[in-house]
């Protein structure tokens, strides 16, 4: 894959880039904060841009704007933000901000980034057009739970298919993962559906996923 890397820790972006070669991408940009990241992606749009949600000048959310301006203005090119903590509106920004692609997007805690396996695998998801969001993202979200939220009518093997989908896996690493059938895993799905009142309303895996997304950071 063609990759750009927003990161303002020189050390951590040296070594992202590193590993990023080592592991056959192109690093076609390595910047330090979102208007050098804006300005790259617009000189050469690649497949993914990897980006940390705080970076100069203020450490706020600069790479969170810039991601989401990349996913409006260059919906072809996959995005991969990292940030240090579980933030549940940058999340849910990510997830509901205007753009024609269905999935192509992540959410990582940097921690993860320590695990390579974990970080090129979402990585990975990304760049295939999937979602991938962080275990921890996700236990965040699904956690709400209250009398009215339709996420307490699943039952708890339908939240373990519902994580697992908002991860970026597919049915049959689902199954794989939950020690079941891949029918099975359809028929959680079906039922995950007409709990949340989702049937009907997107049609393809990626779009399915996001649909539950949003319904979760609604």
């Amino acid at each position: 894959m063609r990759l750009i890397l927003a990161e303002d820790s020189t050390l951590l972006r040296e070594g992202l880039v590193r590993l990023l070669v080592e592991e056959g991408h192109e690093v076609t940009a390595a910047v330090g904060n979102a208007v050098e990241l804006l300005a790259a992606v617009a000189a050469d749009p690649p497949d993914v841009v990897v980006a940390d949600v705080r970076m100069p000048p203020t450490h706020t959310d600069e790479g969170l704007r810039a991601a989401l301006e990349i996913r409006r203005e260059w919906p072809r090119t996959g995005v991969l933000v990292l940030s240090q903590y579980v933030e549940r509106r940058y999340a849910t920004e990510l997830l509901t901000g205007e753009s024609s692609g269905a999935g192509a997007v992540g959410y990582l805690l940097k921690d993860r980034v320590a695990q390579v396996d974990e970080f090129l695998d979402a990585l990975e998801r990304v760049g295939e057009g999937r979602t991938a969001f962080d275990p921890e993202v996700v236990r965040r979200l699904l956690v709400r739970s209250t009398h009215t939220d339709p996420l307490g009518r699943l039952t708890p093997r339908e939240g373990e298919v519902l994580a697992a989908m908002a991860q970026g896996h597919t049915n049959a690493a689902i199954a794989g993962r939950l020690h079941v059938s891949q029918s099975a895993v359809e028929k959680y799905i079906n039922a995950i559906f007409d709990k949340l009142e989702l049937t009907g309303r997107s049609e393809g895996y990626s779009k399915r996923v996001l649909a539950v997304l949003r319904y979760l950071g609604s």
